[in-house]
């Protein structure tokens, strides 16, 4: 299972990356996600979170980067 304070952190990180591609923001959508996926990255190599729950946030941070691919000015 993994910490409240992980699930807290990159739950927060994407709340901010959805908020800001909500409202058009993409020069913060860009910032917030690449602090999303070093988060996520350091999390896992640092052992603090298990492959399963590593692969379940990988997924919905591939779909942000997939569908903003093409954002930039």
């Amino acid at each position: 299972m993994l910490k409240r304070k992980i699930k807290l952190d990159l739950d927060g990180k994407m709340n901010e990356l959805k908020i800001n591609l909500e409202n058009n923001y993409k020069d913060l959508a860009h910032d917030a996600l690449k602090e999303l996926q070093t988060a996520l990255e350091n999390y896992k190599e640092s052992g603090e979170m298990k492959e399963k729950d590593y692969m379940k946030y990988k997924q919905k941070v591939d779909s942000y980067a997939m569908r903003m691919m093409n954002y930039h000015h």
